[in-house]
C-alpha cells in the first residue's frame, strides 16, 4: 500500500480483492459442510457434542460493547424490537422464528442480552432473562439446526451468553442453572466441529473466535486453545487484507469483526492471559481503515449496504478495541480513498467490487463518492441495503444496491456490475484504474472502472480535485471508448448526485447551476459544463435502517460514439 502522500496508480485487478481458491477445493468444502450439516439430525452429532457438564465459568468477560436501552426497555414490557420490527416475547415459537434473517439472529445469538442490561439492573434484568433463555432451550438446545446453530450465531451466543452470565446464572433453580451451563459445554463442542468446516472467511474467523473463547472461559481448555488460536489466526490472514479492511468491502461486517475481536480480547483480559500478538495486530489494521470511511463529523459513510453510522456508534466501537489511530488516507485492498482537507472529507470507491463469493450486500458502487463539510454532509450515497426491516422492504433494498443510488455516473440506467440474489455480484467492473497524487493546494484522485465496455464500449473515469482549503470540488465524468469493445452509436448516461440532509435547493433557470442551502445557513454554488440539471427524489437510510426523503441533482447527457466529458464544480459560497 502506498504511504501517506506518495502517488498511487496502475490497473488494480480484481485479483487484489481476491485469495482464490481452486473450484474443486470450494465445491469439496461445501459438500463436507453439507453433509456435516445434515448429520447434525442424528444421534452421531448428538454424541459428539454431549461430555462433562462444567461446574462453572472460570471468568466472566466485560462486554465492551454498549447495549441499545430503547431495546433493552421493549424487552422488559415483552417485546423484542429490531430494525423497526416489534415480535412479542410471549408470543414467539422458538421451535420456528418466523421472522427476517436478522432479526432470528438478534434472538438466536442473545443480543438482546447487552440491550437488557443496558435498561435494567442485574436484580430487575436477571429473572427477565432466565425466562426467556429457558424457553429457548426448551426449543432449541437439544436441536442442532439451522439458523440457531449456524456458525456465527453459535460463536456469538456463546460469547454474549458469558458476558452476561451474572444475568443468567442468578437464578436459584440447580436444574436451570445445569442446563445453561451444558448448553455453554455442548456450543463449544458443536464450534470445535463446526469451525473446521466453515466455507466463508468471515464464518471461519467467527467459528475460531468462538472456539477460542471458549477455551479461555471453559475448564481444560488447554488443547482447544492451540487450535482455536491457530485457525483464528489462519482465517483472519485469510478474511482481512493488509490494509485492515475485509474481503466483502462492507463496513457492516467489518464493524462485526472489531466487535467480535473486542469481545473476544475481553475474555483474555478476564483470565489475565495474554492477547496473542496476531488478535492485536488485526485491530490495529481494522480500526485505521473503518476511520477511513467515516467523515468530519465522525459518522460512517453509506457503503456496500451499510447505512450513514453515527459518530456516537463508531467512537464507542473503537473505544472497545482499546486501538487509539488516525483514518487511514487511502487502502488499495480495502478500495477506498479519503482525502481531508480543511473542514471538508471527501471519500472514494476506488476498488474493484468484491467477489461474487464474498460480498455480503454487494453494491454497484464503483467511483461513486460522498462529500461533507463540517457536521453537513454534502453528497451522499443512499445507503442501507443490508438494513432490510419494518422500512427497508427487500425490494427496495436492491434498488439501494444499484449504481443509480450512488453518487456517480450511471450508463442506460443501468448498473455498472451485475446484481445477484443474496447479496452477491455477477459480471461488470474487472478493472479499476487509480493515480493519486498531492498537487498544489489541492489533492487529485483519477480512476476508471471498464463496468460498462462490455455492454456498451467505454470505461468511466472519474476525476476529482480537492482544494486543500476543503471550500472547492472539482470533478470531470469521461465515457472513453474502451479499445476491446466496440463502441454503440448513442447512449444515455446520467450523472447524480445524492443530497444529504436539511439541504434548501434553489436551480437556475438555465439549469446548468443550483446553489445548495446548508442547515447552518451556508451556502454551495453546483454548477456543470455540459448537459442540464434534473432534480429528482432521492433518499439516505440511517444505521436503524430508516429511509429520510432528501433529493438528487442528475445531469442526463447523450454520449456519442467518440465518448464525452463532463466537468462540474461544487464551491462554498459563504
Amino acid at each position: 500500500m502506498a504511504k501517506a502522500g506518495e502517488q498511487a496508480d496502475g490497473k488494480l485487478s480484481s485479483a487484489l480483492a481476491l485469495r482464490p481458491t481452486g473450484k474443486m477445493h470450494d465445491l469439496a468444502a461445501r459438500m463436507s459442510l453439507m453433509l456435516y450439516q445434515l448429520s447434525w439430525r442424528t444421534p452421531l452429532h448428538n454424541m459428539r457434542i454431549t461430555g462433562k457438564l462444567p461446574l462453572k465459568l472460570l471468568a466472566v468477560p466485560t462486554d465492551p460493547l454498549p447495549g441499545d436501552e430503547a431495546r433493552g426497555k421493549a424487552v422488559r414490557i415483552g417485546q423484542f424490537h429490531f430494525q423497526g420490527m416489534a415480535q412479542q416475547i410471549d408470543a414467539i415459537d422458538y421451535d420456528k422464528l418466523p421472522l427476517p434473517p436478522g432479526f432470528a439472529d438478534y434472538i438466536h445469538r442473545f443480543d438482546w442480552l447487552r440491550d437488557l442490561a443496558a435498561s435494567a439492573n442485574r436484580v430487575d434484568g436477571a429473572p427477565l432473562a432466565a425466562s426467556i433463555t429457558d424457553q429457548w432451550l426448551i426449543a432449541n438446545a437439544d436441536k442442532p439446526r439451522i439458523p440457531a446453530w449456524r456458525i456465527d450465531n453459535c460463536a456469538w451466543r456463546f460469547i454474549n451468553m458469558a458476558c452476561w452470565a451474572p444475568y443468567l446464572l442468578s437464578s436459584a433453580d440447580l436444574v436451570y442453572r445445569s442446563k445453561i451451563l451444558n448448553h455453554f459445554a455442548r456450543t463449544a463442542r458443536h464450534l470445535d466441529q463446526s469451525a473446521i468446516r466453515a466455507t466463508q472467511p468471515f464464518d471461519k474467523v467467527c467459528g475460531w473466535a468462538g472456539v477460542t473463547a471458549a477455551s479461555l472461559l471453559l475448564p481444560e481448555g488447554k488443547a482447544r486453545r492451540t487450535m482455536g488460536e491457530h485457525g483464528l489466526a489462519l482465517a483472519l490472514d485469510e478474511l482481512v487484507f493488509p490494509d485492515g479492511g475485509v474481503l466483502s468491502r462492507s463496513p457492516i461486517q467489518l464493524m462485526e469483526l472489531v466487535a467480535l475481536l473486542s469481545t473476544l480480547r475481553q475474555c483474555y483480559l478476564a483470565r489475565d492471559e495474554d492477547i496473542p500478538e496476531f488478535l492485536l495486530d488485526t485491530l490495529g489494521r481494522n480500526i485505521p481503515a473503518l476511520l477511513g470511511l467515516t467523515h468530519a463529523d465522525g459518522g460512517l459513510g453509506a457503503w456496500q449496504g451499510s447505512g450513514h453510522v453515527s459518530a456516537e456508534r463508531i467512537e464507542a466501537l473503537v473505544a472497545a478495541s482499546g486501538v487509539r489511530a488516525r483514518p487511514q488516507r487511502q487502502a488499495l485492498d480495502w478500495g477506498y480513498q479519503r482525502v481531508s482537507a480543511g473542514q471538508a472529507v471527501l471519500l472514494v470507491d476506488a476498488g474493484p467490487p468484491p467477489h461474487a463469493k464474498q460480498a455480503m450486500v454487494g453494491c454497484a458502487s464503483t467511483l461513486a463518492f460522498e462529500f461533507g463539510f463540517g457536521k453537513q454532509r454534502i453528497i451522499v450515497n443512499c445507503g442501507g441495503a443490508g438494513l432490510v426491516g419494518a422500512n427497508i422492504p427487500a425490494s427496495l433494498a436492491r434498488g439501494l444496491r444499484t449504481t443509480a443510488a450512488h453518487s456517480t455516473l450511471c450508463v442506460d440506467d443501468s448498473n455498472s456490475t451485475a446484481l445477484l440474489s443474496g447479496g452477491q455480484l455477477g459480471r461488470g467492473v474487472m478493472e479499476v484504474g487509480l493515480e493519486r497524487r498531492d498537487i498544489e493546494k489541492a489533492t487529485r484522485i483519477e480512476s476508471s472502472h471498464d463496468g460498462y465496455a462490455r455492454a456498451y464500449g467505454f470505461t468511466h473515469s472519474r476525476l476529482l480535485i480537492l482544494r486543500s482549503d476543503g471550500m472547492e470540488l472539482r470533478g470531470e465524468d469521461t465515457l472513453l471508448p474502451h479499445d476491446k469493445f466496440k463502441v454503440r452509436e448513442e447512449v444515455e448516461a446520467h450523472l447524480r448526485f445524492h443530497l444529504g440532509p436539511d439541504i434548501e435547493l434553489l436551480v437556475a433557470e438555465d439549469r446548468r447551476s443550483a446553489s445548495l442551502r446548508m442547515e447552518d445557513g451556508s451556502n454551495w454554488f453546483f454548477v456543470v459544463a455540459l448537459g442540464t440539471i434534473e432534480v429528482e427524489d432521492s433518499l439516505w437510510v440511517d444505521e436503524h435502517g430508516r429511509p429520510h426523503p432528501t433529493r438528487q441533482l442528475v445531469v442526463g447527457v447523450t454520449a456519442p460514439k467518440g465518448g464525452l466529458t463532463i466537468g462540474w464544480t461544487l464551491r462554498f459560497q459563504g
